[in-house]
């Protein structure tokens, strides 16, 4: 079993990145932080499976997603070099509760992150993540939240680039100019071809298929 918990519960306010914000700035920009962008109202890329989450490690934009809106959670606030985790009171009093350990916000954050990224809650929430901002379930099971945070943290630092996956995919091969001339992507070879003679292979379809915020990773990348 679960407890939900509303995503904006758990940190304090968030904020969109439309025009230069110090409040968000000045704990993001020159700081050793990380962001979760999570958007809200998936439907308003009805033909698309809700994928309104990211982290990054800069401010976000207010276009980060195709649709626009994202909302910036910082991990960490800073206050004169001070360094706080930027997670309400009340979410902290809940979670050392339920499950009488204090787990770090990298911890918290890598379980929210799996959460998000997993299909099965996807399409369970599907309906509600049309319409509002994403609610999280914490399992009753503290080795279930351990398992998932692990997962959701190592996903993070993917997500960064900070760490590089040992699945042997996306291989360079062909010689000529490295020109871009168009991208595209052949199923059948499971390659990215960027021209006449150079592409990028194994890249399985569902690794091609991998959309954020209505955007083709690969594609844009």
């Amino acid at each position: 079993s679960y407890r939900p918990y509303d995503s904006r519960s758990c940190f304090f306010g968030p904020e969109f990145m439309d025009y230069p914000r110090r409040e968000l700035v000045d704990h993001v920009a020159f700081s050793n932080n990380i962001c979760l962008g999570v958007g809200r109202s998936g439907n308003a890329i009805p033909e698309r499976p809700w994928e309104l989450v990211a982290v990054a490690s800069k401010p976000l934009d207010a276009n980060f997603y195709a649709r626009g809106g994202v909302n910036a959670f910082p991990m960490f606030l800073y206050d004169d070099n001070l360094q706080s985790e930027n997670l309400s009171s009340d979410f902290r009093t809940f979670v050392d509760a339920f499950y009488s350990h204090h787990y770090g916000p990298e911890e918290i954050l890598g379980y929210i992150y799996a959460v998000l990224h997993s299909p099965a809650y996807r399409v369970r929430y599907a309906e509600f993540l049309r319409i509002d901002f994403p609610r999280i379930p914490f399992s009753e099971k503290r080795d279930h939240f351990d398992s998932l945070s692990k997962l959701g943290w190592d996903l993070v630092h993917v997500h960064l680039l900070k760490k590089k996956p040992r699945l042997k995919l996306g291989r360079y091969h062909g010689r000529g100019n490295d020109e871009i001339e168009a991208v595209r992507y052949s199923p059948q070879e499971q390659a990215i071809h960027i021209n006449k003679t150079q592409y990028f292979a194994l890249v399985p379809e569902d690794v091609w298929n991998t959309h954020i915020g209505g955007y083709c990773v690969l594609e844009n990348y």
